[in-house]
C-alpha cells in the first residue's frame, strides 16, 4: 500500500491534505441548511485554530447532525492506489485480502455481580449504592447516572448482554468497556491495530466470554473494505452493537472518527454506542445551572482573584444560558470535530430506531490526557474546584455498566443530547461556580507541582 492509502483528507491548495481545512468546511456545511449565517461564518472565520471554540456552541443549538455526517463521508476521502473517492463510497472497494478470525475464549468465571473499582476498593451492593448517592449529593454525577447503574444491580442479568454481538471499534482504548465486558460474559467482535493485539488477548483470557479478533488486529484507517466485510462474516443474525471508542492524537482522530462512523453508517440495524467527552458543550438541566449559581453566590476567595485579573477568572458559570462550555483549546478543532460527529451519530441513529449508548465520561487519567501537560496539571488541581477526576478502571465499569442500562432500554431516547444531560458523569464540572475556561489556568497552577511529580 502506498503511504496515503485509507482514509485520509483530501487534496487541497499547496497539495497538501489539511485537517484544518476540511474540519471548517464540514462545520460549515454542516449548518448550511439549518442557518446559512452561521455557515459562512465559519467558511470565512480567520483562524480556524483558534476561532472554532466560540462557533461550537452555536452549532450546539441547530439541527446539523444529518448534515455534518453528510459533509463529513463527502469530504473525506479513501485511497487506495491510484484511486481516490469520497469516503461514502469506500464500501465499493473490493477488500484486498480476507481477514483471518483469532477466536479467544476466556478462561475466568462469569462475573455475575457490578463491581466497582474505586481506588482501593471495590464497590458492591449497598456500599456502591451509598457511593452513588454520595456522588449525586456532591455534584459529581447527575441523578440519572446513579439511577442507571442502580438498574444494573437490581438485574445483573444483564451484564452478559446475552442475545447480542458486540463491535468493539478501538477495543484496546484504555476507557473502552472491553475488559468489563470480557469479564461479564459478552461476546465482541474486537478492531484495532496490531499493536493492541496483545492487550486485547490478555483481556479476553482474563475474561468469560468470546472474543475475536481480526488476526493480529486490522488498522481501520488502511483496511476499512476489509474489516466491513470481515464484521459481515461474523453477522449471525443476532442483533449488533457497533460501539467506537477510536482515539489518536490530532489529525488522525478525525480519520479515525469518520472510518468507524461510516461502519455504523452501513450497518443499518445495529445499534450504536459511544462515549462523549466533558471537553465539549452541552445544555445541561436546570437543576445543575441552579447549583451552581447558587455556589456563586457562596464564593469566597474567588471574588478577589476575579477582580484582580480584571475578570479574565474565575468568570461565573452560566451567565447567560444554561450552556455548559467546556471546549479547551489545547484539545484543539481536530478532537472536537471527532467527538462531535459521535454525537451527530447518536442523533440520527435514534431517528432511525437504533438503541443508542451516548454518555459522557468524565474528566479521567488516560495515559493519553497526561501526556498533556496543560490538562495533567489541571486535572491535579481540579479538585480544589470542586471536581473529581476519575482512574481509568473506575471509569470503564462505570461507563460499561450505563451501556448495559441502555441497551436494556424499551425504546431509544427522543433526543440523545437530553439523554445524555439527565445522565452525564461529568464530574461535577455542570456544578463548579465558575466558567470553565477561566478556571482552568487557576486549576493547572495549583496541580503544576503535583503534575511534575507524577512525570518519570
Amino acid at each position: 500500500m502506498g503511504d496515503d492509502d485509507g482514509v485520509q483528507f483530501p487534496i487541497g491548495d499547496g497539495d497538501t491534505r489539511s485537517s484544518l481545512a476540511t474540519g471548517r468546511a464540514v462545520f460549515a456545511d454542516a449548518a448550511r441548511a439549518d442557518d446559512p449565517a452561521l455557515a459562512e461564518r465559519i467558511a470565512s472565520c480567520g483562524d480556524w485554530r483558534t476561532a472554532y471554540v466560540e462557533l461550537m456552541p452555536e452549532l450546539l443549538e441547530r439541527d446539523v447532525a444529518a448534515s455534518g455526517l453528510k459533509a463529513l463521508h463527502a469530504r473525506l476521502v479513501h485511497v487506495r492506489g491510484q484511486d481516490e473517492r469520497p469516503l461514502r463510497e469506500a464500501f465499493s472497494v473490493p477488500p484486498a485480502r480476507t481477514l483471518p478470525t483469532d477466536v479467544l475464549r476466556g478462561e475466568g468465571e462469569p462475573v455475575r455481580e457490578l463491581a466497582l473499582p474505586a481506588g482501593d476498593q471495590v464497590l458492591r451492593g449497598d456500599d456502591l449504592r451509598r457511593r452513588l448517592d454520595d456522588w449525586v449529593a456532591a455534584g459529581v454525577i447527575e441523578p440519572g447516572a446513579a439511577t442507571g447503574v442502580s438498574e444494573v444491580l437490581e438485574h445483573p442479568e444483564w451484564l452478559a448482554l446475552e442475545g447480542r454481538r458486540i463491535v468493539l471499534v478501538g477495543a484496546g482504548a484504555e476507557m473502552g468497556p472491553l475488559e468489563p465486558l470480557a469479564a461479564w460474559g459478552a461476546d465482541v467482535l474486537a478492531v484495532d491495530l496490531p499493536s493492541q493485539a496483545q492487550r486485547i488477548r490478555g483481556l479476553a483470557r482474563a475474561g468469560s466470554g468470546t472474543v475475536r479478533m481480526p488476526g493480529d488486529g486490522a488498522d481501520l484507517l488502511t483496511e476499512l473494505p476489509e474489516l466491513r466485510a470481515w464484521i459481515g462474516e461474523h453477522d449471525d443474525g443476532r442483533p449488533l452493537v457497533v460501539a467506537s471508542h477510536v482515539y489518536s492524537d490530532g489529525a488522525a482522530h478525525v480519520r479515525l472518527a469518520a472510518a468507524a462512523d461510516l461502519l455504523v453508517a452501513d450497518l443499518p440495524g445495529a445499534a450504536y454506542a459511544a462515549l462523549a467527552t466533558p471537553t465539549d458543550c452541552y445544555l445541561v438541566p436546570d437543576d445543575a445551572v441552579e447549583e451552581a449559581r447558587r455556589r456563586w453566590r457562596r464564593r469566597g476567595v474567588g471574588r478577589v482573584l476575579r477582580v484582580a485579573s480584571g475578570g479574565r477568572l474565575l468568570r461565573p458559570a452560566y451567565a447567560r444560558r444554561r450552556l455548559a462550555d467546556g471546549i479547551v483549546r489545547q484539545q484543539g478543532p481536530n478532537y472536537a470535530l471527532a467527538k462531535r460527529a459521535q454525537r451527530w451519530r447518536a442523533v440520527v441513529a435514534a431517528r432511525e430506531g437504533r438503541a443508542v449508548s451516548l454518555n459522557l465520561a468524565p474528566a479521567t487519567t488516560t495515559r493519553s490526557v497526561m501526556r498533556n501537560r496543560v490538562l495533567a496539571a489541571a486535572y491535579a488541581g481540579a479538585r480544589r474546584f470542586g471536581v473529581e477526576v476519575f482512574p481509568p478502571a473506575t471509569t470503564r465499569v462505570l461507563m460499561a455498566a450505563l451501556l448495559v442500562r441502555d441497551l436494556h432500554r424499551a425504546a431509544p431516547p427522543d433526543d440523545p443530547d437530553a439523554a445524555l444531560a439527565e445522565s452525564a458523569v461529568h464530574g461535577g464540572l455542570w456544578r463548579i461556580p465558575y466558567d470553565l475556561r477561566s478556571a482552568l489556568p487557576l486549576a493547572a497552577l495549583g496541580g503544576l507541582p503535583r503534575s511534575l511529580l507524577r512525570r518519570p
